[in-house]
């Protein structure tokens, strides 16, 4: 006997509330299958789909919704959603379009309009909107978290980094608890300064460059680093102590966020500064060059396919490690994987490991990354800190980038101003790795035969 349709429908949506993914989405599909025509839980399906990364079957299930509901607000805010996050930014704002004509005023709309416009690349237009919407919504976060989004995009880094400001307002980041003031341009001679990290390692790597800003102030900068990166950014210029961690005994007097020393920097100087000097110690060279000595006759690359599972776009940034395999054939190269992480287990488990050399599984820490990085002809890197790292050792390193790419590259061209011995390779469209790899391939190929 099957349950009552009303039962299944509370109990699913309940669970999902809850999120008790599994257990809702068995709920919703025993629901659907005897009441198919229920947009709201077509919906649901959908962003339940959207929650647990499977975007593709999230969209199947707006479109649906939207079929049974084409004029409800929240079935055509759901469907703009996931259109978005896969790159179809056409359709997602026709359908933005859409409810802001029946409530004009929704900011968080408004907010994902730039989100979209930015996303194809056209910035002019994305900052234009953005513009125009704090006019009427001045204080709204996303909405200027979206404008310094796409005026870095364009270049304009010094208003970027500045409206970049209101990430610590809009849900990003965990605003700083700490007992010591934030430093709001206090004059600073001896005192003792504290740069924060913020987000991952290769921002860290990424924005260490800027820690030279503050020496005009004749301070003390010190600056806490986790474990993995201290050997890396042991002696970086501008920084007078590594710390394990900042504690409340630590003689500070100001702190300061990393990024915000990059609007110090731009606030004065458009150019962008060079790459972070980094330590590559004796013995993560010597560990890496008798790592690659069995294959010193080859061409060496180093590479890796996917960054910290934990970060919320990385499914969109990385791919399988198996769209390195056909590099593995060509004639006269070695690949060697610098990763370290989950993705791993699959890499092992398909045998992969035969053809890629392991060396990320028995890294140390990013010093030994380093030090591999070094002892390669060629680095090639889905976007994460590896690329940051590559880039600011300088060596030749190329990267792969999905369609909507990290500010810091832009959505065109082939090179960025922040590491000038980079090589970018695109996505052709939305979730298709076949054809940037194939551009991959195709290059190294002639790297192989000299006409590179």
């Amino acid at each position: 006997m099957s349950e009552h349709p009303f039962r299944l429908r509370e109990a699913a949506t309940e669970a999902h509330r809850k999120g008790q993914l599994d257990t809702a989405l068995a709920g919703y599909a025993r629901y659907l299958s005897q009441v198919p025509g229920d947009a709201g839980i077509w919906s649901n399906l959908g962003a339940l789909h959207r929650k647990a990364g499977r975007h593709l079957m999230a969209l199947r299930a707006h479109e649906r919704a939207l079929v049974l509901d084409p004029d409800g607000i929240a079935t055509i805010n759901n469907a703009a959603n996931v259109l978005s996050d896969i790159g179809r930014y056409d359709e997602s704002l026709a359908l933005r379009r859409r409810v802001l004509a029946q409530t004009p005023d929704d900011a968080a709309q408004l907010a994902m309009v730039v989100r979209c416009l930015r996303g194809k690349g056209d910035y002019t237009a994305a900052v234009k909107f953005a513009l125009d919407a704090l006019v009427r919504f001045p204080d709204d976060a996303e909405l200027r978290m979206q404008l310094a989004f796409a005026q870095m995009g364009a270049g304009n880094y010094a208003a970027g980094l500045d409206n970049y400001k209101a990430r610590w307002r809009a849900g990003e980041l965990q605003p700083r608890d700490l007992p010591f003031p934030e430093w709001r341009g206090e004059p600073l001679d001896g005192k003792t300064v504290a740069v924060l990290p913020e987000q991952g390692f290769g921002d860290a790597v990424l924005f260490a460059r800027f820690l030279p800003t503050l020496q005009r102030y004749r301070c003390r900068v010190v600056m806490p680093v986790k474990k993995p990166l201290q050997r890396l950014l042991h002696g970086l210029n501008g920084l007078d102590e590594m710390l394990d961690s900042l504690r409340v005994s630590d003689s500070v007097d100001y702190w300061i966020n990393m990024m915000d020393l990059a609007a110090l920097h731009f606030a004065t100087d458009q150019v962008v500064p060079p790459p972070a000097n980094l330590t590559v110690p004796p013995d993560s060279v010597a560990r890496a060059r008798a790592i690659v000595h069995p294959h010193n006759d080859k061409l060496k690359v180093g590479v890796v396919w996917t960054g910290s599972v934990t970060y919320r776009g990385n499914a969109f940034r990385s791919f399988s490690h198996r769209e390195f395999l056909p590099l593995a054939d060509i004639q006269g190269i070695q690949l060697f994987s610098i990763y370290k992480g989950p993705k791993l287990a699959a890499y092992h488990a398909d045998g992969s490991d035969a053809f890629i050399v392991d060396t990320g599984s028995s890294e140390r820490d990013f010093a030994d990354t380093a030090g591999m990085m070094r002892a390669c002809d060629l680095i090639i890197t889905s976007d994460t800190a590896t690329a940051h790292i590559a880039g600011s050792l300088g060596v030749p390193v190329w990267c792969v980038l999905h369609w909507d790419a990290f500010w810091v590259y832009r959505h065109a061209g082939e090179g960025t101003d922040w590491y000038p011995r980079m090589r970018l390779f695109r996505q052709h469209r939305p979730l298709d790795w076949d054809g940037v790899m194939a551009d991959v391939f195709a290059a190294l190929r002639n790297w192989v035969e000299g006409e590179v």
